[in-house]
């Protein structure tokens, strides 16, 4: 959250802190407005004056959480790198923050997941956000001559799909031993050098499939 402004600002941030601090206490998303309340010393009507539900508190959770990852994104997006070293560090800068978190606290990563995958709808102005990140990196690209014969939109399809272990935190908090800014190097040099509308032998022919 941003720094307070006001007493109401100040007391929304002091909320956002105590629930991070029980989340990763009950290594759960799974509690309560009164046991926040009591956490805060304060009445439930009093937290409400603050956030007028459950789901405004987790919200403010996420960007909060989110935060130095958007911010991650807005410096390699606005930086001079060409566009394939400025692919690699939109997702290799916010993996390299996400591991060390992971390394962490493996506990309160995974209670991250869980929060996310029970709050979707909340979090999911932060994936259209990177979304809307890529594809001005994948527009300079084209402007470059990389991708031909695509759309920005099929690029950004296909991107996620070969990235998606860096950026899907369920799957990242499964395979997180495994993962590597090495490998992510490999697989942004096989989508610059490799994705293209160009048939290589690989697209099946319509209606055959192997047995």
């Amino acid at each position: 959250m941003a720094r307070p402004q006001t007493d109401l600002d100040a007391g929304r941030h002091d909320l956002v802190d105590l629930t991070i601090e029980l989340i990763k206490e009950r290594g759960s998303s799974a509690i309560t407005v009164n046991e926040i309340a009591a956490r805060a010393g304060m009445s439930p009507a009093s937290l409400y004056r603050y956030f007028d539900s459950k789901e405004a508190l987790i919200e403010a959770v996420a960007e909060h959480w989110f935060a130095p990852k958007v911010a991650i994104m807005e410096e390699v997006v606005s930086s001079d790198l060409p566009p394939r070293r400025k692919m690699f560090e939109f997702f290799a800068r916010r993996f390299a923050l996400l591991k060390a978190e992971w390394d962490a606290d493996p506990v309160a990563f995974a209670t991250y997941v869980e929060i996310g995958q029970e709050n979707f709808e909340q979090i999911r102005s932060y994936i259209d956000l990177g979304d809307h990140y890529l594809a001005e990196i994948i527009g300079e690209a084209m402007g470059e001559g990389h991708f031909a014969g695509l759309s920005v939109d099929e690029t950004l399809s296909l991107v996620n799909q070969m990235v998606n272990v860096y950026v899907n935190i369920g799957a990242m908090a499964q395979l997180m031993q495994r993962l590597s800014e090495d490998k992510l190097a490999r697989i942004i040099d096989a989508v610059f050098d490799g994705l293209s509308a160009t048939d290589r032998g690989a697209k099946p022919l319509t209606g055959l499939r192997a047995a």
